[in-house]
């Protein structure tokens, strides 16, 4: 047996029917694995943009509000809407997005 060399996933959501998703039981499978490893890939993102953060913070010391910025900008970017609990909530809870200028 040979293995492969990566996992390949398929990037585009499997076609559902959105009205009657119980309807095609395999395709509704599919359709929550999907959203389910995209969420997970939006914390795991999240995480590591966190982990920059935080050395960024350790080596710059007192100058780290201007040096490390762009980073706190990308990660309340990259945090604004993702997690389990927060599918539930309004979009106006989430914070505002702010705009780049």
């Amino acid at each position: 047996m040979v293995r492969k060399a990566k996992v390949e996933f398929d990037e585009t959501p499997p076609e559902i029917d959105l009205n009657n998703p119980y309807a095609d039981p395999v395709a509704f499978l599919d359709y929550r694995e999907h959203l389910v490893r995209e969420k997970w890939i939006q914390i795991e993102t999240a995480k590591i943009i966190r982990d920059r953060l935080l050395w960024c913070y350790r080596v710059e010391g007192i100058n780290h509000k201007q040096k490390c910025r762009h980073l706190v900008e990308k990660y309340l970017d990259s945090t604004r809407g993702i997690g389990w609990g927060k599918d539930a909530r309004p979009p106006e809870f989430h914070g505002p997005k702010k705009t780049s200028e």
